[in-house]
């Protein structure tokens, strides 16, 4: 019998032997046949992940951010305990302990897939399931099965558990385009990974293996069962007592961040560094490496900037009359569902909202918008020219508002109708000593077009190119007090065209004039004369000098404008005579550092001598003439040391203001896209200069802040300062005065 049993025990042994050695080679052929398709492991060595490039204003805000994947590399430290217990408990308990696969996982795994004839998942340890996301696909198939374990058991050869956590915080997707932890609590909670709660760490360590579908901004049931099972999980570990769990499962959801990226303050300002960025760089290291990207953007001067060009388009537009807005009934919406994205956001006073017209009274218009009930009495709608509010709109119209009082918590609020215009505009601000671009609007609104007016668009220049005209004039010799002639002339056409006569504005002459109230009068006819008697080829030059690299073409109808130019263009032109002549080039890029703060680029000022100091001098004080008591005469309300011109195009297609203090030169444009009128009388000073006061009166408040005096306009040491025959006193260039030798 004894020797029975050591028989079969032996028979036993070689069996086992022989089923051990099938599976070894099975297990050897496998990874054989495998090995060769694997990834090397040693490339995470230098792993670095796409993270978000951010574009930056001068105060450190971040204005605009690109990538294909939003992502903010973090340290092992900068991650919350809680946050790392949290997911070790809900994904993966004994992670510290084995060494990349979980074989009692991989046992239930196969015994429910064979159960439930399908691949059931679930066994997946975090070391598996980085290395299916770093090296694999998301098939549900036994060849990706085999090879993310062979992954996952190289990993954990190479790297301590600390770094695989680190890496697994930094690649996993949480929905809404966030990746990896930090940008997660950025998206639901408004703040980093290393300040999470409890509750708000369980949340973000639930939606793992959900990502959109357990977003609380999607499905915030489902999310608030995912973070009670992380919760539960955590004190079943040991990780929080069960009274804390109970305490963090019983507390609501509360969400601080956004589901989409941030509008940006400055659309039109970051697109046009996106291009350049992508343009130095290519797309790969834009969108994937993680620059920082430092601009010359001033963000309070370009909010005001965008403020001052959105109130203004609506207030000529209004002028335009009422247009019958869009009516959702008629478009088969039911009211009391219907969710505007405007609504999401916060409404307060000033805003200019869209909302739903509930009724109507005699003389009141009821609407919604969102949760507040809205009021626009008689006064409210009175531009429309409409006596009744009945005849001005029907319930389910789609209005806007300006809110001018809301009250009641939140809930209620009286507003004043208004509408989207359909006229455009631009604005754009140079810092004069250095070219840097402070503010650019290149129209009404970036998501309805993304046309850039400031930079893309060529339009007449009307009356603002006389500058050029006067500064060409001033630099051969004429002061501001020759006599110029405002009288009927004809000037023959060429090869069978018929003669230019050209007119003033106001359709009379004056006779002689001096050459400063020519300027700033803006006559036209003694303009035209000045560009005949300098040659027409000879002004042209000057306008090349002062940076216009836009073809003119050498006729005298140029002389008022007839040749087109971008905003920026005619903006830089005249920030160079506050500048004592000397041209920056315009630019918005600072620097760009790589995401280990490598510099890539450094931008600085790059100075042109365009014209003479002497000359810009001159012409800065006739440009001040413009505002104290020419054209643009609104703008010397504004008490400060202010230059400019108006431009007006002959059939009111193009308005235009460009002026400047000695810091700062700011240019508007307002017209439409398409070239047809604005509107009769709708000319530079009525249009565009209202626009501009708004905005430099929001740079003159800051700066009476934080300068002990007003500034000036320096002179150079030869411009002569001595009274004209009219009795005005000018500044001459040495030499040119009255009574003073002709050398």
């Amino acid at each position: 019998m004894a020797t029975y049993v050591v028989r079969v025990a032996r028979q036993a042994t070689v069996f086992l032997l022989f089923l051990l050695t099938i599976v070894l080679g099975a297990v050897s052929g496998v990874l054989f046949a495998f090995a060769g398709d694997l990834p090397q492991i040693s490339a995470l060595d230098d792993y670095a992940p796409s993270t978000i490039t951010r574009i930056y204003a001068t105060n450190g805000e971040v204005i605009g951010e690109f990538a294909t994947q939003r992502r903010t590399v973090v340290t092992y430290d900068e991650i919350s305990p809680l946050l790392r217990q949290a997911i070790v408990a809900a994904e993966d308990k004994d992670f510290d302990k084995h060494v990349g696969l979980s074989v009692p996982r991989i046992l239930a795994a196969l015994a429910k897939d064979v159960l439930e004839r399908r691949k059931a998942g679930g066994a997946s340890t975090i070391t598996q399931q980085l290395a299916r996301n770093l090296f694999l696909n998301f098939e549900k198939t036994w060849e990706r099965k085999i090879k993310e374990a062979i992954l996952a058991i190289q990993i954990e050869k190479r790297y301590t558990k600390r770094e695989i956590l680190t890496m697994y915080c930094n690649t996993i997707y949480f929905g809404h385009g966030a990746y990896g932890v930090e940008a997660a609590s950025r998206l639901y909670f408004g703040k980093s990974a290393r300040s999470l709660a409890l509750e708000e760490a369980a949340l973000i360590a639930g939606i793992i293996q959900g990502n959109v579908r357990q977003s609380p901004y999607i499905n915030p049931e489902a999310a608030a069962r995912r973070r009670n099972y992380a919760l539960q999980r955590m004190a079943e570990e040991g990780f929080i007592t069960q009274d804390a769990a109970r305490k963090a499962i019983a507390s609501p959801i509360k969400t601080a961040g956004l589901p989409t990226q941030q509008y940006s303050p400055a659309p039109y300002f970051v697109e046009e560094v996106r291009q350049q960025l992508e343009a130095r760089f290519g797309a790969k290291q834009l969108y994937e490496n993680g620059l920082s990207v430092q601009t010359s953007l001033d963000l309070p001067l370009q909010l005001a900037a965008t403020r001052a060009l959105q109130h203004g388009l609506r207030r000529l537009d209004q002028r335009r009359g009422f247009r019958e807005p869009v009516n959702l009934l008629a478009a088969g919406a039911d009211l009391d569902a219907y969710r505007h994205p405007r609504w999401q956001g916060p409404m307060v006073v000033g805003d200019v909202v869209p909302a739903v017209v509930t009724g109507t009274t005699a003389t009141e218009i009821q609407a919604r918008a969102g949760r507040l009930d809205v009021r626009i009495p008689k006064a409210g709608f009175d531009w429309t020219g409409k006596a009744s509010a009945s005849a001005l709109v029907s319930r389910g119209d789609l209005v806007q508002v300006l809110l001018e009082q809301v009250e009641d918590g939140g809930h209620t609020a009286v507003g004043r109708l208004d509408q989207e215009p359909e006229l455009q505009g631009a604005v754009v601000a140079l810092d004069n000593r250095t070219g840097r671009t402070l503010a650019m609007v290149g129209g009404f609104d970036f998501d309805r077009s993304k046309f850039n007016r400031a930079i893309q668009a060529s339009r007449q220049l009307g009356s603002t190119f006389k500058l050029v005209v006067y500064t060409a004039a001033i630099d051969r010799g004429y002061t501001p007090a020759s006599t110029l002639l405002d009288a009927p002339v004809s000037f023959p056409g060429g090869a069978g065209s018929p003669a230019y006569a050209p007119m003033n504005y106001d359709r009379t002459f004056q006779g002689p004039v001096s050459l400063r109230r020519a300027l700033e009068q803006s006559r036209n006819v003694p303009t035209v004369r000045l560009m005949n008697a300098l040659g027409p080829k000879q002004v042209i030059q000057y306008a090349q000098k002062l940076g216009i690299t836009s073809p003119i073409p050498p006729y005298l109808s140029s002389a008022l404008g007839a040749g087109e130019a971008t905003l920026l263009e005619i903006t830089n032109a005249f920030s160079l005579f506050p500048n004592q002549g000397v041209r920056m080039t315009p630019y918005q890029i600072l620097r760009v550092t790589d995401r280990e703060g490598n510099a890539l680029e450094e931008n600085r000022p790059v100075p042109t001598e365009a014209i003479r100091a002497d000359t810009a001098y001159v012409m800065t004080s006739l440009l001040q003439g413009v505002v104290q008591h020419g054209t643009a005469a609104r703008a010397a309300a504004l008490q400060w040391p202010l230059g400019g011109k108006t431009g007006t195009t002959d059939d009111f297609t193009d308005a235009w203001f460009i002026g400047f203090d000695p810091d700062i030169t700011i240019g508007v444009w307002v017209g439409f896209d398409t070239k047809r009128p604005i509107g009769q009388g709708q000319s530079g000073a009525v249009a565009a200069l209202p626009i501009w006061i708004d905005v430099m009166q929001h740079w003159v408040e800051r700066q009476r802040k934080v300068l002990k005096a007003v500034p000036e306009f320096p002179a150079p040491g030869n411009i002569v300062f001595a009274t004209s025959e009219t009795g005005d006193k000018e500044a001459f260039i040495a030499g040119t005065e009255p009574g003073a030798e002709i050398r």
